[in-house]
């Protein structure tokens, strides 16, 4: 397939183009800057602008554009920025998209959305159809996703990928968390109750590829493991693999003292399902998170 992607320079986008180029497809990357290589294309999101020729040559287009939620204390202005990053894109690609006439627009568009979506759950187990939650990433979530409509008024097929915690040791979930465990200076965050929506790399990788081609699907999917754990659960197993003890809780209030209003989030209980995926008989490779630790941990 001729697939065209935003946000291919990020953790999960750099691993995607990856894995898309070793599968045979050609991937043409979107860029804020001026081309350095063949694959690149030049746009500028937060104009508004793309050139509808680069799209109109695309079967496929994957958007993982966004600044990232973790990599910054959240000022009112990076708020701004977390907002803006995803909205901004979104629009741009699903105006272009549904801009094309119909023989020229691509078939699918892949948007990156989030598991913020529901926003605090609690102990209670929600799936695609449940309605967005109240918070700061609820809200971002929220316009994110209402921003693929006119691809998808034009007929587009629209995934929104709801992407849980991904696991690797070089990002997402566990790099930050790999030096204190080692030191043995970690814990469970505060009281250890809430539910963490984790995926395996692998599986993240190969269920945005499935989703590629399956027709039958749209709307909302949550990309996530199908065995979610609480956060003591999983900085138990954590400790067990890494062979260094888990004893030092980190308090609520230190969180928020360290992370501003990125703490919140950090504490937020999501006890989210993969039902599209299951139904759609996605295999799964790490479907339990002992063997998805292992293989995040494996250099």
């Amino acid at each position: 397939m001729r697939i065209l992607m935003a946000g291919a320079s990020g953790f999960l986008g750099t691993r995607l183009v990856d894995r898309l180029t070793a599968d045979g497809h050609q991937v043409t990357r979107l860029v804020r800057r001026s081309p350095r290589t063949p694959d690149e294309r030049r746009w500028d999101p937060a104009a508004g602008q793309l050139d509808p020729a680069v799209v109109a040559g695309a079967e496929a287009v994957v958007n993982l554009a966004g600044a990232g939620v973790g990599d910054k204390r959240w000022s009112d202005d990076y708020r701004r920025v977390i907002r803006s990053s995803r909205v901004d894109s979104t629009t741009t690609l699903a105006v272009t998209i549904a801009g094309l006439p119909a023989a020229d627009r691509p078939r699918a568009l892949l948007n990156a959305s989030a598991v913020g979506w529901y926003g605090n759950t609690g102990d209670r187990v929600v799936e695609e159809d449940a309605p967005a939650g109240e918070g700061f990433l609820s809200d971002v979530c929220r316009v994110w996703e209402a921003a693929t409509r006119p691809a998808e008024d034009a007929g587009v097929r629209v995934v929104r990928l709801r992407t849980g915690l991904p696991l690797h040791r070089d990002g997402g979930l566990l790099k930050p968390q790999l030096l204190p465990f080692k030191l043995g200076i970690a814990g469970k965050l505060g009281s250890g109750r809430q539910w963490l929506p984790w995926i395996s790399l692998r599986d993240w990788l190969d269920a945005t590829v499935f989703l590629l081609t399956a027709e039958g699907i749209a709307g909302p999917v949550n990309v996530v493991g199908p065995h979610p754990v609480t956060n003591a659960e999983f900085t138990k197993e954590l400790a067990r693999q890494l062979h260094r003890p888990a004893i030092v809780p980190i308090p609520a209030l230190a969180l928020k003292v360290a992370l501003g209003g990125f703490a919140q989030e950090a504490l937020t209980s999501a006890r989210v399902l993969p039902t599209v995926l299951t139904h759609a008989h996605y295999p799964w490779t790490h479907p339990t998170l002992p063997p998805a630790l292992q293989a995040a941990l494996t250099p």
